[in-house]
């Protein structure tokens, strides 16, 4: 373990755990640091398909680490100074190839839950307890939720969660839209490794990389019409790939496709101008 993270491989899947469960897996400076630092090494990883971050203990992250030492909320001091130019040079969730699940075993605010919306597909408990509490400690929400909650869950509905700070549950969660599953949570992990296995076992790691490359770029673009030309463009030349013709040849007989393509394929920036990297 360090900082606070653990990772342990299970087959194509990764778990990394948040592992400080006597402390409620209060997020400090540097496990922030160590997470992303993670993530990124598993990314770079191509036997890694899929990664799953779940947490140690009762809690998946009760946000901030507020005690002494922890990740208080000045950041104007040398270790917040050298902790955010650390985390400037990572790579945001949205830009890996690879599928992130978040496997939030319990009850998750703060930091400990704005953290996991940066991720693909989110498992929740059904009875733990939710927050973005960020109104209710003097600050503002943080890490991109101000831009990505109302696409998720509607403008109203995410002002009305962020406004008032309120605490909700995991079966509201999903009701929302902030979770794809909600479960008990014995049930969360291992569904979400089923769903990293399914994953694994049954797509290519290339359009996987890519799928989940352009529905972020997309996000970004207005045009519709724009958006179709990006996204046929980048269907037909994929379609020219070995990785296609596999696909075609493994299901009709009936065997396990042999997909060679890496997920880190650079995708053709458009003859329209747009490039899923700028």
């Amino acid at each position: 373990m360090s900082e606070g993270i653990t990772v342990e491989p299970a087959g194509a899947t990764s778990v990394v755990w948040l592992d400080r469960p006597d402390c409620g897996n209060a997020f400090t400076s540097a496990m922030q640091i160590e997470l992303h630092r993670q993530l990124e090494l598993l990314d770079a990883d191509e036997s890694v398909r899929v990664i799953v971050v779940t947490g140690r203990g009762r809690h998946f992250s009760t946000g901030a680490d507020m005690e002494p030492g922890g990740a208080n909320f000045a950041f104007d001091d040398e270790q917040h100074r050298s902790a955010r130019a650390e985390l400037a040079q990572r790579p945001r969730p949205w830009r890996l190839r690879t599928p992130v699940i978040g496997a939030l075993n319990g009850s998750a605010v703060g930091i400990g839950l704005t953290f996991p919306m940066q991720w693909d597909i989110r498992i929740v408990n059904e009875a733990a307890k939710y927050g973005f509490v960020f109104t209710r400690r003097g600050l503002i929400p943080e890490q991109n939720s101000l831009w990505l909650l109302p696409r998720l869950v509607g403008f109203g509905r995410s002002l009305e969660l962020l406004l008032s700070g309120r605490i909700f549950s995991g079966a509201q969660a999903k009701e929302y839209g902030l979770a794809t599953e909600a479960l008990p949570g014995t049930e969360v992990l291992p569904h979400a490794l089923q769903i990293a296995d399914e994953i694994a076992k049954n797509t290519a790691p290339a359009a996987v990389g890519v799928t989940k490359a352009l529905a972020y770029e997309l996000l970004g673009e207005n045009d519709r019409e724009a958006a179709f030309y990006r996204e046929w463009e980048a269907f037909r030349w994929l379609g020219r790939q070995d990785d296609a013709a596999e696909g075609v040849a493994s299901f009709l007989e009936h065997r396990p496709p042999n997909f060679t393509l890496s997920k880190h394929i650079p995708i053709p920036t458009s003859d329209r101008g747009w490039t899923p990297d700028e």
